[in-house]
């Protein structure tokens, strides 16, 4: 099997321009970014009181700038991504540095799988990483994924205040349309909270494979089905999906989902749920406005750091 490759752009900011710079990165891919912002260490050695409770080299790290790292697969062009970041810095005006670095297959999972841990979301759900070993609590739902390059791991705030939606909006029987599903971690979420049936959609093939292995690992694989395909380049492939969907949730960026507006509402049934997320916190009254003008009544809000997930009805 021939070995794929990655490039690793990573854009070098000054910390107070992190949360920005990481707002803007997440226009650049529809895969997933990671931050490397050591700035708390400086808040946290006070409360700690002694710095040997800290690894050495983590205690050495620039805490006076942040890394985003934004990972470009082979077959994207990594001078346009570079060129779309670049261009969104210097409108911010945000002074930047950037690295870039080829990764091969396995320095990409090694890379990902290093940074992610198990992660608690609302009221019951646990995100945990495959390899990882964890027996969970009484009226715990526990969720293994294994990302892979997918999106969607519960260590991002995007997939988290989308799962706290879905964990109150979910009920049973439900069939689900998960757009952009990556890893799949919507669908399961939603399964294992008693929905029928999902659909996960997303662009990429191998995304698609990793979310119905993710199905299977969680023992919901019979009830999660899997498509590749762009819903707003093929109206052929957007009939493929079929409609009447009691519940459709979507982690992608502001852009895309007011693109999908009029599709959403043709595949919802009346009264169905849409829970949108990926909207960072300055665009979220667009979307919601522009949800609203297209038939949908505005339901509920969850938000963290500044990513927010407002959830609809089909009026």
């Amino acid at each position: 099997m021939e070995n794929s490759s990655w490039t690793d752009l990573t854009f070098v900011v000054d910390t107070k321009n992190a949360k920005k710079a990481e707002a803007l990165a997440s226009q650049c891919t529809s895969l997933g970014i990671y931050i490397e912002d050591y700035s708390d260490m400086e808040r946290l050695l006070p409360l700690i009181g002694r710095a040997d409770y800290i690894d050495e080299k983590l205690n050495a790290k620039d805490k006076s700038r942040a890394a985003i790292h934004i990972y470009v697969p082979e077959n994207e062009s990594r001078e346009e991504v570079a060129a779309k970041m670049k261009r969104l810095l210097d409108q911010c005006k945000i002074v930047y540095s950037v690295i870039s670095e080829n990764l091969n297959e396995d320095d990409w999972a090694n890379s990902w799988k290093k940074h992610h841990k198990l992660h608690r979301i609302g009221s019951s759900i646990v995100i945990c990483p495959s390899w990882e070993e964890y027996s969970p609590e009484e009226g715990e739902l526990l969720i293994r994924i294994d990302p892979g390059s997918s999106f969607g791991t519960g260590g991002d705030e995007t997939t988290r205040v989308c799962l706290r939606l879905l964990e109150t909006g979910v009920a049973a029987g439900d069939r689900v349309l998960d757009m952009g599903c990556g890893s799949g971690v919507l669908s399961i979420a939603a399964l294992r909270l008693g929905a029928g049936s999902s659909l996960g959609v997303d662009i990429d093939k191998n995304t698609v494979e990793s979310a119905m292995e993710n199905a299977r690992l969680n023992g919901v694989g019979e009830s999660f089905q899997g498509l590749f395909g762009n819903v707003l380049a093929s109206g052929e492939f957007k009939e493929k999906l079929g409609g009447s969907y009691d519940l459709i949730c979507a982690n992608i960026m502001a852009d895309v989902h007011i693109a999908m507006k009029s599709m959403h509402f043709d595949k919802l049934k009346q009264g169905g749920k849409l829970i949108l997320s990926g909207i960072i916190e300055n665009r979220a009254e667009e979307v919601r406005t522009a949800f609203e003008q297209g038939g949908f009544a505005y339901s509920d809000t969850a938000e963290e750091n500044g990513w927010l997930a407002l959830g609809f009805v089909k009026a």
